[in-house]
């Protein structure tokens, strides 16, 4: 498999895109990652708000409990006590509550900014990547093979994918030269898909 070219500039050119690609999708995952912390770290005061809430309602609670042990008057005084203690209950529910919104907003809003920029930048790298490297590698395939047998495939590729211009300064019939078995023309032919590609050609 051909992950790179055989020229030099070629080379620069794709190694430098993956790795300005890398650096791209490491930065915005690397964003979502402090947004999400800085998005928790707004949930704090719903931890401090569930815990006054637990510590409201058990105080509450034990409060109840000591004022029902009265004789006669127990349970008209651990009444009041037993509201406060609801109270607290709620404030402890507001509390949580309030943390899991943050966490799914922290959650929501840190994906949205890691994931769409990496999918667009994979979705406008990849294929253009992958194309490349899968018609280099049946080029490079094709050059290893004895040049009687890869160089008309590759002249073949040429014809159909290069501009007119290159082909016209291998001949000026290129089509008709390549039908005669022209062994100059078609490793011409077959030199022109090659740097095309950005591979170096076949050995003579």
């Amino acid at each position: 498999m051909r992950i790179y070219a055989d020229r030099p500039l070629r080379f620069l050119v794709q190694s430098g895109a993956d790795l300005l690609t890398a650096g791209w999708i490491a930065a915005w995952v690397w964003a979502g990652l402090t947004l999400h912390e800085a998005l928790r770290a707004l949930a704090e005061p719903g931890e401090l708000i569930e815990s006054a809430g637990d510590g409201v309602a058990e105080s509450m609670a034990d409060a109840a409990d000591q004022a029902e042990r009265v004789p006669w008057a127990g349970d008209g005084l651990a009444a009041p006590f037993g509201r406060v203690g609801d109270a607290g209950a709620s404030l402890s529910e507001a509390g949580r509550g309030f943390q899991e919104t943050m966490g799914t907003v922290a959650l929501s809003l840190s994906l949205m900014t890691a994931v769409v920029p990496v999918l667009f930048a994979l979705v406008a790298w990849l294929p253009t990547r992958g194309r490349w490297i899968r018609r280099a590698s049946s080029a490079a395939a094709l050059r290893s093979m004895p040049a009687d047998s890869g160089a008309p495939l590759l002249a073949l590729r040429a014809l159909t994918t290069a501009r007119p211009r290159r082909l016209l300064k291998v001949a000026p019939d290129p089509v008709g030269a390549w039908r005669a078995g022209d062994a100059e023309v078609v490793a011409g032919l077959a030199e022109v898909e090659l740097r095309r590609l950005g591979l170096r050609p076949r050995r003579r």
